[in-house]
């Protein structure tokens, strides 16, 4: 089970730090992403980290900005989101990778219930 957390309202600009802890299973085996999907849109891939923690792989958009990271001992990864700006609203979703692309929803087989962020302008 992925509890995602942290999203809210934030002025462009400004910085968010999403959350999603794990739960069942065995958490440090797992090759995590973010996705994120915007009223109208489909979902598209944010970054992912692997198992190990020490690949990780972002969206063009996203380099530079959004950082992934996990914390194994306590079954969480994260997304530090900065200089949000108004196209980054939508959902965020984390999720577990199953096989395939990493860049591809489809990949994933277990998802968390997503966590809204807005950036108003």
């Amino acid at each position: 089970q992925l509890q995602a957390s942290g999203g809210g309202l934030v002025q462009a600009g400004g910085s968010l730090r999403l959350s999603c802890a794990a739960s069942g299973g065995t958490f440090s085996r797992y090759t995590m992403g973010w996705f994120r999907q915007a009223p109208g849109k489909e979902r598209e891939f944010v970054t992912v980290i692997r198992w190990s923690g020490g690949n990780t792989y972002y969206a063009d958009s996203r380099q530079g900005r959004f950082t992934i990271s996990r914390d194994n001992a306590k079954n969480t990864v994260y997304l530090q989101m900065n200089s949000l700006n108004p196209e980054d609203t939508a959902v965020y979703y984390c999720a577990v990778h199953s096989a395939g692309s990493y860049y591809r929803a489809e990949s994933y087989n277990y998802w968390g219930q997503g966590t809204q962020v807005t950036v108003s302008s």
